[in-house]
């Protein structure tokens, strides 16, 4: 995976509101109920959000206060039409309804939406691409989360793909009291090209494969049943969930609104390219709070470019654990060598809790126990130089310092050579 990609999946991880949902909010004349990601009504917290300020620009100037535009029916169906789409998007009176819904009480929300796509839409498209599914898909977050990373439903779906608990493992995502994958954009991104995929060679088609993505294939099977056999989603559209009803034309408006966004004098934010980021693997817990110290770089950004981790503990202990960092950071977390690991006492002496809130989101705290006596014992081990080894590089995979070999293997210099075996400390 290229950097750029870790530099994409980074941003805005904590920028959206949590929004103020209400689950009778219809549209139209039916019970047709919005996707969650269309419930929108508080943007306050998004425009102070630490990964907001730095990376989105102008959002003091751009309103999109401008007057929406009338267009006929003929010209909306022109313009869907014209998109280079393998899905299917026609038009009709409900499309209208939701193209309506982003384009005049949604303004300023779709305006956020259209500066974050320049971050997530090339991961998205990474993973589409990776299992040959149509890219427009890529705008189906836009109507799960609103393209809010941290967002999680009244069901319990979580991320920018919402993900429920059984799915996500399934399809690969670790799910613990430490860890959640299902907030990582790059992995979760690629389950959800997976599990589009699968949905598609169920039912043969995508609309159906996207409302099966809402409610899952056994609802949408059902309503092929009721139907009397029918397999297209207008055809078996009254016998689908009320929210389901809605989920695929606010994908298709979705689809319009991000492509014509200026005929309706909608203005995106802009952005900035963060700066470069890299990982590393880490194999021993490490607490982000000694990391921020040794490596000067904040708690909030530390999680940003983490949001995997559900506290500030990197479990390396439990499995090995991706770290992502500012590439002009990395080199001050080698240079610290085993000081910047928790120490098996601390550890121990150190519980965290993970507490949800009653908006779904996740809090941590610490309680004190007493010490332990246990200590970890550490087991010698040794590795061997390979043609083109230096110092510096074996440092770096083993996560250890150069002056750390030095004195373990009472070396004065750098010079080693090929098939030499080298203590670790």
């Amino acid at each position: 995976m290229k950097i750029r990609l870790f530099i994409f999946s980074c941003v805005l991880l904590m920028a959206v509101a949590t929004y103020a949902q209400e689950y009778n909010d219809t549209i139209g004349t039916d019970d047709t109920l919005l996707p969650e990601g269309m419930q929108m009504h508080e943007l306050d917290s998004l425009l102070n959000d630490w990964m907001t300020k730095n990376y989105l620009d102008n959002v003091e100037n751009c309103q999109s206060t401008g007057v929406n535009p009338d267009f006929d029916d003929e010209t909306y169906a022109k313009r869907l039409s014209r998109l280079p789409n393998v899905i299917e998007m026609p038009y009709n009176e409900t499309v209208r309804k939701y193209i309506d819904r982003y384009c005049e009480r949604l303004r300023p929300s779709v305006s956020i939406m259209l500066g974050t796509c320049n971050f997530y839409n090339p991961i998205f498209e990474e993973a589409l691409e990776s299992y040959q599914v149509p890219l427009e898909l890529r705008n189906l977050p836009i109507i799960e989360s609103a393209l809010h990373p941290n967002a999680v439903s009244r069901a319990g779906a979580v991320g920018l793909w919402q993900f429920m608990i059984g799915t996500a493992k399934k399809y690969g995502l670790e799910v613990t009291s430490l860890i959640d994958e299902r907030k990582d954009p790059i992995k979760a991104s690629y389950a959800a090209a997976h599990l589009l995929k699968d949905l598609y060679d169920i039912f043969g088609d995508w609309s159906l494969a996207i409302a099966a993505y809402n409610c899952g294939p056994g609802n949408v099977s059902k309503a092929i049943r009721r139907s009397g056999g029918k397999k297209d989603f207008w055809g078996i559209y009254q016998y689908l969930p009320a929210e389901t009803r809605g989920y695929v034309p606010a994908f298709i408006a979705a689809n319009y609104v991000m492509n014509y966004y200026c005929d309706h004098n909608i203005c995106p934010v802009g952005t900035t390219l963060p700066q470069a980021t890299d990982t590393l693997l880490l194999k021993r817990n490490v607490r982000m709070e000694q990391i921020a110290a040794t490596c000067d770089i904040s708690i909030e950004e530390l999680r940003a470019l983490n949001p995997q981790y559900r506290t500030t503990l990197i479990p390396g202990d439990s499995h090995d654990c991706i770290l992502r960092m500012p590439s002009d950071k990395i080199n001050a977390f080698i240079d610290a060598g085993d000081s910047i690991y928790v120490k098996p006492v601390e550890y121990s002496a150190v519980k965290e809790v993970v507490i949800a809130d009653d908006g779904g989101r996740t809090t941590s705290k610490t309680h004190n126990s007493r010490k332990n006596s246990r200590t970890k014992s550490a087991s010698s081990r040794s590795v061997t130089v390979k043609k083109g080894d230096t110092l510096g590089a074996i440092a770096k995979r083993n996560h250890t310092t150069v002056k750390a070999i030095q004195r373990a293997n009472g070396l004065k210099g750098t010079n080693i050579r090929t098939g030499q075996k080298l203590k670790m400390p």
